[in-house]
């Protein structure tokens, strides 16, 4: 079995973070389990030539471009991706597309239907309704077809799934399945490091979305019980927030207490997170971040807002805190006492255990994998 998988973009820091995760992952898997997995993407921030293979997975990369920079990942595309589409999805088995609203991703969906390859849709939370006059109008020239007649429609959550048929419009939405993100086991992290002083760790894109602000404004519950904690942000800084994180922790009078590390490669990620205590993640809305279940799997306890798709899990297992998000107001405080509560030491090691006993019962890469290998058996024995 071939399968190509069509994601938009790949960065060396993964800037794009999910998606582009999702499809390694599942791509590893399906490797070891002796089925050809490749991706085709676009690239961007490389030096030099762009790799043929990205963690051990063949790679089709193609240079971005950028001729729409204001949408960002929505308005990148690459002509040669496109002259070369039609070749990439004639060669496979099942197209697996990742998909969004833009110029990469919908385009190949689009392409591979027409030369009548299987098609299986992951849309990862991106796709819902939008009274956006353009989105509207991607909607209506060609993302409601893709939705229509792809063979199968990966979902995430029932609330996803919902918004993804109102999108579909009147008429019967493509066969959908529950995939849940899945991530590898990773070796726990040690228990104490002598000399390290507590670390709270912020790991994503630093974007308005994810309120890293909200993080930042944490610190000053957290020091006044706590005044040896450190706090780490990383993560791209695609919505140019970096800067200002860092000059509201100086006027909290907290400045000396945070640092800004940038992006990471993902084996450095594993790494910051296995010498870290709690990782916070206080987005408005995070569908299924596969960033607290890499958290999770090295046994890290994970500060999330009862809005993302993970928060029940966590919540129920025990591997961490779950918090209320208000949009209009200072959610620090609320994420400070989670925070506390969790460095201390009993607490923690509780949720250590839970976390990595939640991964490994429920969210395991080989039972994610498992799950989309036989979606892709189905798919082709309805088409004979």
């Amino acid at each position: 079995m071939k399968v190509l998988h069509v994601v938009t973009l790949h960065t060396p820091t993964h800037d794009f973070g999910g998606p582009t995760r999702v499809a390694l992952n599942l791509s590893q898997g399906l490797r070891r389990r002796g089925v050809d997995a490749r991706i085709a993407a676009l690239a961007d921030g490389f030096d030099g030539p762009l790799p043929s293979s990205v963690e051990s997975v063949p790679t089709w990369l193609f240079q971005a471009r950028h001729p729409l920079p204001r949408f960002e990942v929505s308005g990148i595309t690459s002509p040669a991706l496109l002259a070369r589409a039609r070749r990439l999805v004639s060669g496979a088995d099942i197209v697996h597309v990742h998909l969004m609203r833009d110029l990469v991703a919908l385009p190949t969906a689009l392409l591979a239907l027409r030369c009548g390859r299987p098609v299986v849709l992951q849309t990862h939370g991106m796709v819902d309704p939008s009274e956006h006059r353009l989105a509207r109008l991607v909607d209506l020239l060609g993302m409601r077809r893709v939705l229509r007649r792809a063979d199968a429609l990966l979902y995430l959550t029932e609330t996803e799934r919902r918004e993804v048929a109102a999108v579909a419009g009147p008429g019967r939405l493509t066969t959908a399945r529950r995939l849940v993100n899945g991530v590898p086991l990773q070796d726990p992290r040690p228990s104490s490091e002598p000399g390290r002083p507590p670390t709270v760790l912020y790991l994503a894109r630093v974007q308005e979305r994810k309120r890293p602000a909200d993080f930042v404004s944490a610190m000053p519950t957290v020091l006044r019980h706590r005044p040896d904690a450190r706090f780490l942000l990383a993560g791209p800084d695609t919505g140019a927030l970096a800067g200002r994180m860092l000059a509201l922790a100086e006027r909290l009078g907290v400045a000396d207490s945070l640092e800004y590390l940038g992006p990471l490669d993902h084996p450095a990620v594993l790494e910051r997170m296995r010498r870290s205590d709690v990782y916070v993640l206080p987005s408005l809305v995070e569908p299924f971040a596969v960033s607290v279940l890499e958290a999770m799997s090295v046994g890290l306890p994970v500060v999330v807002t009862g809005t993302g798709g993970l928060s029940p899990d966590v919540e129920a297992a025990g591997a961490g805190r779950v918090v209320d998000s208000r949009p209009d107001s200072d959610n620090g405080p609320l994420l400070g006492r989670a925070i506390l509560e969790l460095l201390d030491p009993a607490e923690n090691a509780r949720a250590s255990d839970a976390a990595r006993r939640l991964v490994r019962e429920q969210f395991s890469l080989e039972q994610v994998v498992e799950t989309a290998h036989g979606v892709y058996r189905e798919v082709l024995e309805r088409r004979r």
